[in-house]
């Protein structure tokens, strides 16, 4: 299974002024597309801190997806940063300058510096913005406000979909993991191929715990439900 990790980038997510939406958005539409993420993580505006980090997702990973950092602003490094990761001059693409200077007529030379991009990248339109993306190698790097980078995705969903989606079950039950935890080490030995997830939860009803599974194989999330649904109403009963 393509595996993918997500680098959102931006100081105002680390200090918490701003919700870091992108990285659960992207998660979820990555899993719909059959690729299974294995980081998110959040990176101040920092270019050695984002080349670093992209240096070694690069190499980890089938695919990394960037967000964030793509303005005209002093705090927007991604650009240099990528460019840092994999060697290579910022370069500027006529073409995409050109584009800019026609569309932002009231200060062209401003959104001409989107067009400074790493050297053997391939420009990605922005649907809702100004700002390009890119895709470096195994690198795609997309807008850090949320409805443009939701737009740029849904221009690249089936160019990164990499198998059937990771399906998934839940269900809520109203007990205590040290109730289940049991049943739920069971589950992983027999059906080693789904992941299994517990997540607790307290209300004014008492302990509640919502038990999850996910596998990109249906026939076997499926005799996975099958044998767990049994065997925790045997266990609650």
């Amino acid at each position: 299974m393509a595996s993918a990790a997500i680098l959102t980038i931006g100081n105002e997510l680390l200090s918490g002024d701003v919700e870091n939406t992108n990285g659960s958005w992207l998660a979820r539409r990555l899993e719909a597309a059959g690729v299974d993420v294995r980081l998110i993580a959040v990176l101040p505006d920092e270019i050695e801190e984002i080349a670093t980090t992209l240096r070694e997702q690069a190499d980890r990973a089938d695919l990394v997806v960037v967000t964030g950092g793509l303005g005209g602003t002093p705090d927007d490094l991604t650009r240099e940063a990528v460019a840092a990761a994999f060697g290579v001059e910022q370069t500027e693409y006529a073409d995409v300058a050109a584009e800019l200077r026609a569309r932002f007529r009231r200060d062209p030379e401003y959104a001409a510096r989107w067009a400074m991009l790493p050297g053997g990248s391939r420009p990605l339109a922005n649907p809702l913005g100004g700002a390009p993306g890119f895709v470096l190698e195994n690198v795609y790097v997309l807008p850090g406000l949320p409805a443009e980078m939701e737009a740029m995705y849904e221009t690249l969903e089936d160019e990164l979909r990499a198998g059937p989606a990771i399906g998934s079950w839940r269900r809520t039950y109203r007990t205590t993991e040290s109730q289940i935890v049991a049943v739920l080490a069971e589950a992983l030995e027999i059906h080693p191929e789904v992941r299994v997830g517990s997540y607790p939860s307290f209300g004014v009803d008492g302990p509640h715990v919502e038990v999850v599974l996910k596998s990109s194989d249906q026939d076997s999330l499926e005799a996975a439900v099958t044998w767990l649904a049994r065997a925790l109403e045997q266990s609650l009963s």
